[in-house]
């Protein structure tokens, strides 16, 4: 099944090989395109019967500091990025190892694993700020970086809105309240793939409808979801959860999504207000008959109890059908500059052809980065160039320096190649850095004169 906006990588899968997902019918397909290093492995001891298939294989990267994918996205559009983790022991040393995981240049987790066959998903929403996106893993000293499976999903703007450019959404908890499966579940009954887990309390009735209903909500949450609620048992009037972190200053969003399920009568009424840690936060609230409807927050908040309260008029308890939660994962570190200037006659005509061919060369990708990669394919160097050229700092590319400040993006000012062994003439690439100031080719086997490109480089001043 191909379906829109859906990436899905098995990570290690064979070059060229795909397969159907038998719970989920997504098609997943081999890494080996989006990334250019590291290692495939398949677990020896993988249990295919309580384990998902893309966990079978994994890909680590036993040499080198930091490893990116890159993900060719929309520019502006909303995402869903998800990645998977389980180290199965895959090298039969018995030491889970630790890394990090970065979503372009900024820190995104810290990986630890309980056990070898501890399974980590990572989640996070996110807009996308350039015709890419970067995910990497970063050797931190304590053991080699690997991974499972890698995703993105393709979500409305109109949901999971932030105050601040800067923030994302990190997962925290997404839950079906009085559900009637066993088990968690996603696509296909999620259209975007979110991942739900089944929640029931003694302290909750469920109850549930069969009958067909109408989303007025844009995060069209499942419609699984939707026909199962809890409300309180044994007629209480106050329906509690709690949502908090081992961080008590982090920052959340919350969607709870509610219906009502019961056709109530005339006199009836289903009214109630909701409280967090005792402050008024929405209501009153009455649900619409097979309507559903998500009540969110609009900015960041702390988490806490949520108390839903019935008002004096309501004849009935509260009640919720699905809640999710998220925290505030600020991204405040900028990738290089995606574009400087004015594009070389060389890359503008690669551009003109990838439109013409339908076939995305430069329009999936970061100009500055395409025209580094392409220099790097021109004089088939062996450098570890992954991820952002420049951010972070720590791990910019060898042979670049370039400019930091807080108000602009990093740009590339600095192209050390000396003694690199290049041979032929000058790339005609080096002609789309327009910041650069300091260029240094010597120590080479490169022929022909200065090209007149580089004369256009009006802020070079050392060559």
């Amino acid at each position: 099944m191909v379906l829109l906006g859906f990436i899905s990588l098995d990570c290690g899968l064979p070059a060229g090989s795909s397969y159907i997902d038998s719970i989920t019918g997504i098609n997943y397909t081999s890494d080996e395109p989006y990334i250019q290093t590291g290692t495939t492995h398949s677990l020896s001891r993988f249990n295919s019967s309580i384990q998902q298939q893309f966990l079978e294989n994994l890909r680590s990267f036993p040499q080198g500091v930091r490893h990116c994918y890159q993900l060719n996205l929309t520019k502006g559009e909303k995402y869903l990025i998800r990645a998977s983790f389980m180290y199965g022991n895959y090298d039969e040393n018995d030491e889970n190892p630790e890394f990090d995981l970065y979503l372009g240049p900024n820190l995104w987790a810290s990986m630890v694993f309980e056990n070898s066959t501890s399974v980590v998903v990572k989640e996070i929403i996110y807009v996308v700020k350039a015709r890419y996106l970067h995910v990497c893993v970063v050797n931190t000293g304590k053991g080699i970086p690997f991974i499972s499976a890698l995703e993105s999903r393709l979500l409305s703007n109109l949901t999971y809105n932030t105050d601040s450019e800067t923030q994302a959404l990190e997962f925290f908890l997404r839950i079906d309240f009085g559900s009637s499966l066993n088990s968690s579940f996603r696509f296909p009954e999620d259209i975007y793939d979110r991942i739900w887990q089944p929640y029931r309390r003694n302290d909750l009735t469920t109850i549930n409808s069969s009958s067909s209903l109408i989303s007025n909500s844009d995060f069209d949450p499942p419609l699984v979801a939707m026909m199962t609620a809890s409300i309180p048992m044994n007629g209480s009037q106050t329906l509690n959860f709690t949502v908090r972190d081992s961080d008590p200053d982090v920052g959340f969003y919350f969607y709870m999504h509610v219906v009502e399920l019961e056709e109530l009568q005339a006199n009836q009424t289903r009214e109630f207000n909701i409280y967090l840690n005792d402050n008024f936060w929405f209501g009153p609230f009455s649900p619409m008959y097979l309507r559903g409807d998500t009540i969110l927050s609009f900015r960041s908040i702390k988490g806490g109890q949520f108390s839903m309260e019935s008002t004096r008029s309501s004849t009935h308890p509260p009640i919720i059908n699905a809640f999710e939660a998220y925290k505030v994962k600020e991204l405040v570190e900028s990738q290089t500059v995606e574009r400087e200037g004015r594009l070389s006659r060389k890359l503008m005509n690669d551009f003109l052809w990838s439109i013409v061919l339908d076939f995305p060369v430069l329009t999936c990708v970061s100009f500055v980065v395409n025209a580094m990669m392409n220099i790097k394919s021109m004089y088939r160097l062996k450098k570890n160039w992954e991820g952002d050229p420049c951010a972070p700092r720590t791990y910019s590319w060898e042979g670049l320096d370039c400019s930091y400040n807080d108000l602009d993006p990093p740009r590339i000012i600095s192209l050390n190649l000396s003694s690199s062994g290049l041979s032929g003439k000058i790339s005609p690439y080096i002609g789309n850095l327009t910041q650069l100031q300091y260029l240094d080719l010597s120590n080479n086997n490169l022929t022909g004169g200065v090209p007149e490109f580089l004369t256009r480089l009006q802020f070079l001043t050392l060559m």
